[in-house]
């Protein structure tokens, strides 16, 4: 079972920053980073994944709105971990491949052979007025930019042969120009020459992952991506969705081994199933409001605040989402409304959890028994642990869920 903690902000529930054990100061602070990464390792998990996002959020007058350059923190990550992956987010959208190759070259190269590279394309209006856009391509043109600039990243990442580094100080050689070659992209979207000015990374390229579970999203991750982190709550869907990207593995010419599927799990681990739910209460109980409306409101590419809050969520809103919504996130929403009969109150909790994600709540081994289902079921092949409170929860993990896992031999002890 793979394991990622995914870092972001102050953790994965909208209410952790209000939370007392918080310093909600802590994300642009050094120590706050460096706490988080060497608890990770600490416990076993395999990478840290930080997400991104590239625009002043809607609503960020009432949650923590700061987001910091992965690739700056990983940097930072790399100098005080020895181990544990390194999965930064960058956007194809906004972002030349040059610069891409060259900067996850670099911190592959400062950590060993570490880095990764979370691939998004990016869908918010607010991003693309940043760079100088009125509005964000299509969903189809985004995700053919976006296997231009990878198809461009691999070529430029091989462009230098792992020996083309010779540094003979005695006679003056420092590489073979044999070994180095121009790669031309000409794509559809980019254009790079080549070659990069970084040496071939120490495994000859980062890991790649991918989130979009919409159609143009997995048939990207299926002929492109290591990792597909999804967003599904039920097992029944993240078994189809399984099955699916397997297959679509092996329609691209890939072994489907090669391609790990890891759902976002979120969870409130305690000593007793009480003192967990107590917990989940109490982030819920630190909310705002307001701020969920309008998130969820985004997500939905509905006003929420025009409708009773405790009637059920109307049906059709996946039709009247458009395109520039993220498709798979506004299907697992409606998808979880519909099928808990949940008002849009109720709802609005479930988005404040994890926005979807799988909620696991309960001691260690009740906890444990979900992920081992969902591995065996063959609904996953490890999972982006998304813990609601930073660095708390990846402690309560740490103490109550990984040794249970381990015990079971679902990860190495």
């Amino acid at each position: 079972m793979r394991l990622n903690a995914v870092l972001y902000g102050l953790g994965a529930h909208e209410a952790a920053w209000r939370m007392p054990e918080s310093d909600p100061r802590a994300v642009t602070k050094l120590p706050f980073w460096v706490d988080v990464a060497q608890r990770a390792e600490a416990a076993g998990f395999d990478g840290l994944f930080l997400g991104d996002v590239l625009t002043l959020q809607a609503g960020a007058d009432k949650h923590l709105s700061d987001a910091m350059d992965p690739i700056v923190i990983m940097s930072a990550l790399a100098a005080v971990t020895s181990r544990i992956g390194l999965i930064a987010t960058a956007s194809t959208s906004f972002d030349h491949p040059f610069h891409l190759a060259r900067r996850f070259a670099c911190l592959d190269h400062i950590s060993g052979g570490r880095a990764g590279w979370n691939i998004v394309t990016s869908s918010n209006a607010l991003e693309a007025r940043n760079f100088g856009l009125d509005a964000m391509p299509d969903h189809a043109e985004r995700y053919a930019r976006a296997a231009d600039a990878v198809d461009a990243c691999l070529a430029l990442w091989d462009s230098w042969d792992a020996d083309a580094k010779i540094a003979d100080q005695q006679s003056g050689q420092y590489l073979d120009p044999a070994k180095i070659r121009r790669v031309d992209h000409q794509g559809p979207y980019v254009r790079t020459a080549g070659p990069l000015n970084v040496p071939r990374p120490p495994k000859g390229r980062p890991v790649l992952a991918q989130a979009g579970s919409s159609e143009a999203g997995r048939a990207f991750a299926a002929a492109r991506a290591d990792i597909v982190f999804t967003v599904q709550s039920g097992l029944a869907e993240a078994q189809a969705f399984y099955r699916d990207m397997k297959a679509r593995a092996v329609q691209a010419g890939r072994n489907p081994s090669e391609l790990c599927i890891m759902p976002g799990i979120v969870p409130i681990a305690a000593a007793t199933k009480d003192e967990a739910e107590a917990r989940l209460a109490e982030l819920n109980s630190f909310a705002v409001l307001d701020h969920l409306i309008a998130k969820g409101s985004e997500f939905l590419a509905t006003d929420l605040s025009k409708l009773d809050l405790d009637a059920p969520l109307p049906r059709g809103l996946i039709d009247q989402a458009g395109n520039q919504a993220s498709q798979s996130r506004v299907a697992v929403l409606v998808g979880i409304a519909e099928r808990e009969k949940l008002t849009v109150r109720q709802l609005l909790a479930r988005l404040a959890s994890g926005r979807g994600h799988l909620l696991a709540v309960g001691t260690g081994a009740e906890i444990a028994d979900v992920m081992e289902e969902w591995l065996d079921a063959g609904a996953a092949d490890g999972f982006n642990v998304m813990c609601p409170v930073l660095p708390g929860d990846i402690q309560r993990f740490a103490d109550y869920v990984m040794p249970v896992l381990r015990e079971r031999g679902l990860t190495p002890s």
